[in-house]
């Protein structure tokens, strides 16, 4: 949802679903997006060789309750209840598949669950990371695979 330019050749862009471009709500609310991956993939089995990336953005689910029918449950996705399991599986596939000296942006929103426990559950400690949105609750944290 963040990238400036969707179609940049250099950006492979993953995820298990595909969502045709769809409005969600009415009037000044009403939101449009769309899923549209090159790669459908679980982020927890990667298709990709070993070392295969330079550089990895993980933008996981980061909710764990919501509606079905909720725009931000269709946006982002959700968390199953072992969310630990699956965001360690992850972010270990990721590391897998970052080259050495690669580097991998994590973006965390604290809605559900917060970056102190996501640090637990993943093992690793950021290089640094930076807070940003109104409310402050998305993190990008910054990690070398040294």
């Amino acid at each position: 949802m963040f990238w400036f330019d969707k179609q940049n050749p250099n950006v492979e862009f993953c995820d298990i679903r595909t969502v045709p471009k769809e409005i969600v709500g009415i009037g000044k609310n009403a939101r449009e997006f769309e899923v549209s991956p090159d790669t459908i993939a679980d982020f927890t089995a990667l298709p990709f060789d070993d070392e295969s990336f330079w550089h990895i953005v993980f933008d996981p689910p980061h909710i764990i309750h919501g509606g079905d029918n909720s725009w931000i449950i269709k946006k982002y996705g959700r968390l199953k209840k072992d969310w630990q399991s699956v965001i360690r599986a992850g972010f270990d596939e990721c590391w897998r598949v970052l080259k050495p000296n690669g580097t991998l942006i994590f973006k965390w929103n604290e809605t559900d669950i917060t970056v102190t426990q996501i640090i637990k559950c993943i093992g690793h400690e950021p290089i640094y990371g930076h807070k940003s949105g109104k409310l402050s609750k998305t993190h990008w944290l910054a990690f070398v695979k040294v």
